[in-house]
């Protein structure tokens, strides 16, 4: 059960990276409820995944699916860089997120 929440903390985080990142670009109250909704319940969402995760890994794995993936969207939609060092810090956070799970 606390790795489904830390799922849904980390998808409601991404939620919110994009409403942020739309937000910033034009400010409407949709935008602005998405980035203020996805980041409510991703707190809610890892908050709860306290109750069966250590919280130093639930913490930890949230924060580099959030990181990862704000820079995977933001490649995707924003234009973001796609140089070789990005995509290597990258690939970093997602083997040592992979790290943190298997060893939990």
């Amino acid at each position: 059960m606390g790795w489904l929440f830390v799922t849904l903390a980390a998808v409601s985080e991404l939620v919110g990276v994009l409403g942020l990142n739309l937000f910033s670009r034009k400010r409407n109250i949709w935008h602005g409820l998405i980035y203020a909704g996805g980041l409510g319940l991703s707190f809610a969402f890892i908050y709860a995944s306290f109750q069966y995760l250590p919280t130093s890994v639930a913490y930890a794995v949230w924060t580099g699916i959030g990181t990862a993936g704000a820079v995977i969207l933001n490649m995707l939609f924003f234009g973001e860089s796609k140089n070789a060092f990005r995509l290597v810090s990258l690939l970093a956070i997602i083997v040592g997120v992979t790290g943190l799970k298997a060893i939990s």
